[in-house]
């Protein structure tokens, strides 16, 4: 159900904070592809989050092609790529 803001009742509003200059870079983005602020905002999330969903898939195959028979030093590659935190 659609409340007289246009949101449904299952979607968060949230607050975040942009240098003047990348919100008029968004807003200009966003009248370009005839869609709202908020819109292009989730795209870009969207967008974002599956490539980084990709790139981790893909280095996990490529830790694992590093690895020797049946895993052998599998988790050695594994630890020294990771990243440290």
């Amino acid at each position: 159900m659609l409340s007289s803001t246009g949101y449904t009742r299952m979607m968060a509003k949230v607050m975040v904070s942009l240098p003047d200059d990348l919100l008029g870079s968004l807003d200009a983005e966003a009248a370009r592809r005839s869609t709202t602020r908020s819109g292009l905002l989730r795209d870009y999330v969207h967008e974002g989050l599956r490539h980084r969903g990709h790139e981790r898939a893909r280095r996990i195959q490529q830790l694992m092609g590093e690895a020797g028979h049946h895993g052998g030093n599998g988790v050695d590659a594994l630890q020294r790529h990771r990243p440290m935190v």
